[in-house]
């Protein structure tokens, strides 16, 4: 079977985007501003169980613009809130990998709620014994190996981000079907 492609134009890629749907992970905490945001700027949302990551995209079904299920998008963000917590992740290698090995088919970014994170991680501003040049050795070699990136975002622009994030990369795969 020849695949469909459909050339939507600027109107119904706006329509499309009105309702794309964020999907937060069941197993995500402390994510209350999050939400706030979501809820505050009225952008959908749904908890579910996410495999890789603790949010995704997804683009509901739209029989009218061609799209008879719903869309779900290969790319998922893993929230991190603050460099302790990344340290004890990374700590925690064979979790921390099995996840990056999961996220292989996706675009995937790692998200630290910490805008002098990457300072922090090299001056050793964290509550672990790791080393400074060791945890940033991992991160980067995690990063090289499995090809993904690391963002430092203030907190309170942590929901801002993420649905720019994902929405963008929404609209870029409907104007280049």
């Amino acid at each position: 079977m020849v695949p469909v492609f459909y050339k939507y134009t600027d109107k119904e890629i706006g329509e499309l985007l009105k309702s794309i749907v964020i999907l937060v992970d069941t197993r995500e905490q402390k994510n209350e501003h999050i939400i706030q945001y979501f809820d505050s700027k009225k952008i959908p949302y749904l908890s579910n169980k996410q495999d890789t990551g603790d949010y995704a995209v997804m683009l509901p079904k739209n029989e009218v613009l061609g799209i008879h299920r719903d869309i779900h998008f290969p790319i998922a963000i893993e929230r991190k809130n603050s460099v302790d917590e990344l340290a004890q992740t990374i700590k925690e290698r064979t979790r921390f990998e099995n996840e990056l090995i999961r996220s292989n088919k996706l675009k995937f970014l790692l998200m630290v709620e910490d805008p002098n994170g990457y300072e922090n991680i090299v001056c050793g501003n964290y509550q672990s014994q790791y080393e400074p040049k060791a945890l940033l050795g991992s991160l980067k070699s995690f990063e090289s190996r499995y090809g993904f990136t690391t963002v430092f975002i203030p907190k309170k622009a942590a929901g801002n981000y993420i649905y720019h994030h994902l929405y963008y990369h929404v609209r870029n795969y409907l104007k280049e079907m």
